[in-house]
């Protein structure tokens, strides 16, 4: 029994790994097509901190223990700005589509429980529902238009769990509303007014009356799932 336990073990932590390196191989394929000089900021950023900390060495006469101090610090700037830079292109590659807000809400790990589309205008306005702390938010997606779902869901919020607080965003870069850039941060600074039991009873009780969604158009549904939210 041990012996398969343990390998067991093993294939999944090989599982996880290829996982990580599909995610890898992933975000470098989108950086590539929507931001192709990334990496040449990368290369930047790598040169700069090496030659700092090589003429640093130099001056304090320890150059070659100061190289092999700034070596794994130019390799961790490099990867950070290809994560900063990966994750605009990840933006950058979904803004344009329907339901993007949708994808950008479902990719926060913790904190929120999104239903996406719960309101569809014919002109697939959208409006999705996210669960956390904050109470109930309600994030509309399209044209103007969308103001009147976003209204529409707010009523029949009050109606089935009332005195649950509720706030309203609006994707866009125009203002009063929230880039898509800034959604995931803009809900995890909103003011926490829910303790975890109390979310947890609010996500019962919507799952309770069928989760209050509305029909979502014919056709497909109008989300990118090609493509991916860095996690991180």
């Amino acid at each position: 029994m041990a012996i398969f336990k343990r390998k067991a073990k093993v294939e999944t932590a090989a599982g996880e790994k290829q996982g990580q390196m599909q995610v890898l191989k992933d975000a470098f394929r989108l950086t590539r097509k929507h931001k192709p000089i990334a990496f040449l900021w990368m290369a930047l950023g790598f040169v700069v901190v090496l030659c700092g900390g090589i003429i640093l060495g130099t001056k304090v006469n320890h150059p070659v223990y100061f190289t092999i101090i700034s070596l794994p610090l130019a390799v961790l700037v490099s990867f950070f700005l290809f994560t900063r830079l990966a994750n605009t292109a990840a933006f950058l590659s979904i803004q344009d589509q329907l339901g993007a807000g949708a994808s950008v809400l479902m990719a926060i790990r913790k904190g929120f429980t999104t239903t996406p589309a719960v309101n569809v205008s014919r002109n697939q306005d959208m409006v999705h529902r996210s669960v956390g702390r904050p109470g109930i938010v309600l994030v509309g997606e399209g044209t103007q238009a969308v103001r009147s779902l976003l209204q529409d869901e707010r009523r029949k919020m009050e109606r089935f769990v009332p005195g649950v607080p509720l706030s309203e965003v609006v994707i866009g870069d125009a203002s009063g509303q929230v880039s898509l850039r800034k959604l995931q941060k803009h809900l995890k600074k909103l003011p926490k007014k829910l303790s975890k039991d109390q979310v947890r009873e609010v996500r019962n009780r919507l799952k309770a009356v069928g989760g209050l969604s509305m029909p979502i158009p014919k056709g497909p549904m109008p989300m990118n799932r090609n493509a991916k939210i860095p996690k991180r």
